[in-house]
């Protein structure tokens, strides 16, 4: 399927897209933040991940996860439901062949192990659970699915994942930005104690004015693409929220004020107040249509002490390992979305290889995606606090 999430900025982005066009500067992209590549780095297999990449799209996904220059990774084939877009892909990622859709890629392509769907929001569940069903490895751009009607998906993605056996990882940026990272290796070494408060922001001034396959970005509801917020409680605990309350509120743009769009959705921004499985509380924002805002942030607050992105609060940090590991060789990524994206692509060549859990497993993916859908029918309803729904294996 085509793929049409964040685009790219000029300069050093548009060089490494070897001569492609850029697209307009968008929210995520222009987050920079310095990878670190090479020195350190331990191989850890002598083996190959054989990988299809779909969706190159208006901002040119696909090719920025730094897939093409692995070592364990070898790329052999590409889509795009658009000809140009998708030879462009293969052009840039090395493919060996290309398909016309995602679907007859995961279907014919003999000499696959592994894909990465960077297509629009809608198509991605349908083809994950594709590609587990083949046997194949699988990893998606957020969210790992898409609003109201999708909610039954979800058990099928994770049958899907039971019965193939098969890494699936959703790859939700938060996860390995620098401080979601630190956040998690000190929570986990219990740093923090139990949280009493998280909180995340996803600020995306008129985010419906980049193109999108068949318009789905027009009048999208916020917590919809719940991830770059919730991301900063799940991505650092692994654990889930189990109540929400959300407060819409309409936007003064023609395209959300009173619904008229093709989501029915009213609001330009949404709030969301989780009580979570630790019995703390979260309160995560989602907003298209607040000017002079942008980014994607967040801040946890736990018994023993607290890390926002400008001090440690009590927390000692000496000696301990939170900073992000060196990157193999060769990676080249400029450190968009604070730097995530290759470390995302490591992870999940890392879980394929060393039969291990990626960072976003299908677990995190759900809880931190369909929280958020259930966090819009709050709006809908008033505020009204409801039941969100547990997943397990």
């Amino acid at each position: 399927m085509e793929m049409t999430r964040r685009g790219f900025v000029s300069g050093a982005m548009a060089a490494y897209a070897a001569g492609a066009t850029a697209a307009p500067k968008i929210e995520g992209f222009n987050e920079t933040a310095p990878i670190q590549g090479g020195n350190g780095w331990q191989p850890f297999s002598d083996k190959k991940v054989r990988v299809g990449i779909a969706g190159y799209g208006v901002c040119h996904f696909g090719a920025f996860f730094e897939f093409q220059h692995h070592p364990n990774v070898e790329v052999v084939a590409a889509t795009d439901l658009f000809p140009d877009r998708c030879a462009k892909l293969a052009e840039i990622v090395g493919a060996k062949r290309t398909y016309p859709s995602c679907e007859e890629m995961i279907d014919k392509e003999k000499e696959l192990d592994a894909v990465f769907i960077a297509t629009d929001a809608p198509s991605h569940a349908d083809l994950v659970i594709r590609a587990l069903n083949r046997g194949l490895h699988a990893a998606s751009a957020v969210p790992a699915l898409f609003g109201e009607s999708q909610l039954e998906k979800a058990g099928e993605m994770i049958e899907a994942v039971k019965k193939s056996g098969k890494v699936y990882a959703m790859f939700e940026t938060t996860a390995f930005r620098a401080s979601c990272y630190a956040m998690r290796k000190i929570y986990e070494a219990g740093g923090f104690g139990e949280l009493i408060y998280s909180e995340g922001e996803y600020f995306h001034h008129s985010v419906d004015q980049i193109d999108s396959y068949k318009g789905w970005r027009k009048g999208l509801p916020p917590q919809w693409y719940p991830t770059h917020s919730n991301g900063f409680y799940t991505c650092v605990t692994h654990k889930r929220f189990t109540e929400v309350t959300c407060i819409g509120k309409p936007s003064i743009l023609p395209k959300y004020n009173n619904g008229d769009n093709a989501y029915g959705n009213p609001y330009g921004s949404e709030i969301a107040l989780f009580k979570t499985e630790e019995g703390g509380a979260a309160r995560m924002a989602v907003a298209w249509d607040t000017p002079g805002v942008g980014g994607e942030t967040g801040r946890v607050y736990g018994q023993k002490g607290c890390f926002t992105v400008r001090y440690y609060g009590q927390v000692d940090i000496t000696g301990w390992p939170i900073d992000r590991p060196p990157l193999p060789p060769g990676i080249v990524d400029p450190g968009h979305h604070g730097g995530s994206h290759s470390y995302l692509m490591d992870d999940f060549i890392r879980a394929i290889l060393l039969n291990q859990k990626p960072c976003v497993d299908i677990i995190t993916a759900l809880n931190t995606t369909v929280s958020g859908i259930y966090a819009h029918r709050s709006a809908v309803k008033g505020g009204e606090t409801l039941k969100i729904p547990a997943f397990t294996l």
